[in-house]
């Protein structure tokens, strides 16, 4: 399991995105998306966490990796981008 934080995930479109850009990438791919919590699971089929980051970047959002056994993050906290209905 792979898990993000993304604090400019503010709506459902913005879930829809991520979850597209995600399954764009890796048709296999289990996506769990929290919205309230702004966290983002996913179990890759065939790639990698960077792949993964990488493809929501590009979606317009900027993913936190989590380390999901201590539930802390474990990048530093890259500026804030604007979601997609933030503008």
């Amino acid at each position: 399991m792979i898990s993000f934080s993304v604090n400019d995930m503010t709506c459902g479109h913005c879930v829809n995105s991520i979850t597209k850009a995600v399954t764009a990438l890796d048709q296999g791919a289990q996506v769990h998306i929290e919205l309230a919590t702004h966290r983002v699971d996913i179990e890759p089929s065939e790639v990698s966490a960077a792949d993964l980051s990488a493809a929501i970047t590009e979606a317009g959002f900027t993913p936190i990796a989590i380390d999901s056994r201590a539930s802390m993050d474990i990048t530093a906290e890259a500026p804030a981008r604007r979601g997609c209905c933030r503008g």
